[in-house]
């Protein structure tokens, strides 16, 4: 067992932290349409419900994302432990959250008042992705830090706001280390931003300088270094490495270093074909 599979609990143990979408402008134009907004939670609020009964050492997190602001609505495990949740108490777990989510709606549409969003009428605005996004990572690494052993996390999105681009910003990555960075080579890459690997840091003022402080007008008609490659490989599920070949689940495309008599994600059974018929190039 690694280093990293070692803090995860022995058995089936999740911290999903759901993104729920609260932008008043898309669900007033979805109230004629197919999914109201009261009918939107009358189906999230149960499934919520079901992950905490799945498993009594699940967490649920979940966090509204407006259009001004992003907040906390509920967290299971400040809510009375995860051991508490039953059967018996679905019902207070709903009030609880419909109580916040009204009070939260109410106080973002009130910071919206005399905004431009609200004089533009609401046409095509986004909610705060990024925002909400931000506050999950957060909550994350913050699970990660309080003891040895923690759930597994993953982030669930639920969005129907379009896309805000003015949301979206550059990474501009500087790497002193003596290997690259596949990781900060792909978020740089897909934001626009600038990856470098100076050759001489003695000199890396000068990198500094000239590279990264073009404000992004200017790097328009700058010519400013890019990398001769992205790694885009991917890392397996068993081991969080980067590999040039793998084995991929036909089922749910997760990707191992190495056979597997059974997919670790989707629990598909993995010896029907030869090991080698799936085995795939990632480089």
């Amino acid at each position: 067992m690694t280093a990293a599979q070692s803090k995860l609990y022995s058995d089936d143990v999740s911290l999903i932290v759901v993104l729920l979408d609260t932008n008043p402008f898309f669900w007033a134009a979805s109230t004629s349409g197919n999914l109201p907004f009261s009918n939107f939670l009358n189906q999230v609020i149960p499934f919520l419900n079901s992950l905490l009964l799945l498993n009594q050492h699940n967490q649920v997190v979940l966090i509204a994302t407006g259009v001004n602001s992003c907040d906390y609505i509920y967290d299971s495990a400040e809510a009375g432990g995860r051991n508490s949740i039953d059967a018996a108490n679905v019902a207070a777990i709903s009030s609880t959250i419909l109580n916040r989510l009204e009070n939260f709606v109410t106080k973002d549409a009130r910071l919206a008042k005399g905004s431009d969003k609200a004089a533009a009428g609401g046409n095509g605005i986004s909610s705060l992705l990024s925002g909400s996004l931000s506050i999950a990572l957060c909550y994350i690494q913050r699970v990660f830090r309080s003891g040895a052993r923690h759930p597994e996390p993953r982030i669930l999105c639920l969005q129907g706001s379009p896309d805000g681009p003015e949301q979206y910003v550059p990474i501009d990555s500087c790497i002193v280390g003596p290997q690259h960075s596949a990781f900060l080579q792909q978020a740089s890459y897909i934001t626009g931003g600038v990856y470098l690997k100076p050759q001489h840091l003695d000199g890396l003022f000068q990198y500094l300088a000239a590279v990264f402080a073009s404000d992004l007008q200017s790097r328009s008609f700058l010519r400013l270094p890019k990398p001769v490659g992205v790694d885009f490989r991917a890392s397996c599920f068993c081991h969080k490495k980067t590999i040039d070949m793998g084995y991929v689940c036909s089922v749910c495309l997760s990707i191992f270093c190495k056979h597997q008599k059974m997919c670790s994600t989707c629990g598909s059974d993995l010896n029907q074909s030869p090991p080698d018929s799936t085995r795939v190039s990632r480089s």
